[in-house]
């Protein structure tokens, strides 16, 4: 599997992989900043952004998405960050190559499973035909109309784009999203990852509770958490500036 990615910065290597419908543009400015002292790599993962589709979604295929990407960019000892479906590939990556990883940080997720919570999102896409809808403006007015949610409108607008037959396509794959998002939420394995790990939280988001904490300290027992107030889930974005110190201090500690 052909993965997209871009390369920033000099230092030791901070991989950092996004959330369902999400891409690598997501993470540019973070990646920019801490790339002043780390090299840093933000990725596409399949099915998402610009990297290959396939007809397979779930976290074994990822995990060695990202374990041959290291391969290919010959970095045999990595840092991992990711936020959500992002944050599970790196704890699975992390639990299965332990001896690679040199740090994990996880953003707003555990390592339970969680019952399907984007069902409503995904009506909302699959009932969107692309093929009549002629403008950005059309597309933006159909979803804010079911959204309500200006922030989110705007972060699946981003993965709208114009192919070579002049008509909207998302960037990520709808179908196989729709077809695997069962898969999305399960738990990883509760083999025991001793590496150094920070987990990060929004204290607006249900993703992981005061009550979850000891079951990840069991799983995870070198871990620390953050709890970013006046964030929710997408708290990289809502609070940019503490998400980037909070990483730094970790990565630099």
């Amino acid at each position: 599997m052909k993965l997209n990615c871009r390369q920033y910065g000099e230092g030791d290597p901070l991989i950092i992989m996004h959330g369902l419908f999400g891409m690598l543009d997501n993470w540019t400015t973070l990646a920019k900043m801490w790339a002043k002292d780390f090299h840093v790599v933000t990725v596409d993962m399949r099915n998402h952004g610009h990297s290959d589709r396939s007809d397979i979604l779930n976290y074994d295929v990822m995990m060695d998405d990202i374990r041959e990407l290291m391969d290919e960019l010959h970095l045999p000892h990595v840092s991992l960050l990711g936020h959500s479906m992002g944050g599970k590939v790196a704890m699975k990556l992390a639990q299965n190559y332990p001896q690679d990883i040199e740090r994990l940080i996880v953003a707003d997720i555990g390592p339970k499973n969680y019952p399907v919570h984007h069902r409503d999102i995904l009506d909302t896409l699959c009932s969107m035909n692309l093929e009549e809808i002629k403008t950005r403006k059309q597309a933006q007015d159909f979803l804010t109309e079911r959204m309500r949610n200006e922030g989110v409108v705007l972060f699946f607008l981003k993965n709208l784009y114009w192919n070579d037959d002049k008509k909207l396509e998302w960037r990520f794959n709808l179908k196989v999203i729709e077809d695997h998002i069962e898969k999305v939420g399960i738990a990883i394995e509760d083999q025991i990852y001793r590496g150094r790990t920070l987990f990060l939280r929004g204290d607006l988001s249900p993703y992981i509770l005061d009550d979850d904490w000891p079951e990840i300290q069991v799983i995870f027992p070198d871990s620390e958490l953050i709890t970013v107030h006046d964030a929710g889930h997408w708290l990289h974005a809502e609070k940019r500036q503490e998400f980037y110190e909070a990483v730094y201090q970790f990565l630099k500690s």
